[in-house]
């Protein structure tokens, strides 16, 4: 899997898929993403990932309990090469997803969340590679909660290329995160699994 990571190969989407079936069979697990037509592994989360994606989960279901932020559906991002993520949280009404397959039309998607990971392809990935492909596909609000710089940034209005709006928030402040979401987030507790 390692060698995924370190040497993203370029790759038609009916490929990528049938290699990300084949792969998810034989190493419980595994999670392959296509971005910008390049095979990328995503590392499994640790346990500190996962209790940030619980919080923001009850976050959601508190302010808007019609959606649910699913952490296990994949999606269809960019049109161009025709790319699949796994984002670590995808905000949607509750039946978005149903009859949707492995990877689903991102339209109903209100905002999707990634969480940063302890490996070397974080920043690349999660910061630039993510952000553009999430913005490209049209996805209203991108939410990015790094753990490595202690901050949540949430990135807003979308032009076809990347997000206009970007809004910074250290841990411990607020964090209003717009329309169509608007909901407003306390996030002294990341403070807890910054590790």
């Amino acid at each position: 899997m390692t060698a995924l990571a370190d040497r993203p190969h370029i790759m038609e989407t009916e490929h990528f898929e049938e290699v990300a079936r084949i792969l998810a069979r034989l190493e419980e697990g595994a999670r392959l993403e296509l971005i910008d037509g390049q095979v990328r592994s995503k590392p499994m989360p640790d346990g500190d990932h996962g209790r940030i994606i619980q919080w923001l989960t009850r976050m959601c279901m508190q302010h808007r309990p019609e959606l649910w932020l699913d952490a296990t559906q994949g999606l269809r991002v960019q049109s161009y090469r025709g790319g699949r993520a796994r984002p670590d949280g995808s905000l949607a009404p509750s039946e978005a997803f149903v009859g949707q397959g492995e990877w689903a039309d991102p339209g109903p998607v209100l905002m999707v969340v990634e969480v940063t990971s302890h490996d070397s392809d974080t920043d690349r990935r999660d910061r630039v590679e993510k952000a553009h492909a999430y913005a490209e596909t049209g996805i209203p609000i991108y939410l990015l909660i790094d753990r490595q710089k202690c901050q949540a940034v949430v990135y807003s209005e979308p032009d076809g290329a990347r997000y206009d709006n970007v809004h910074t928030a250290p841990y411990g402040k607020t964090l209003h995160i717009p329309d169509p979401v608007g909901i407003t987030l306390e996030t002294e507790r990341l403070k807890d699994w910054a590790h």
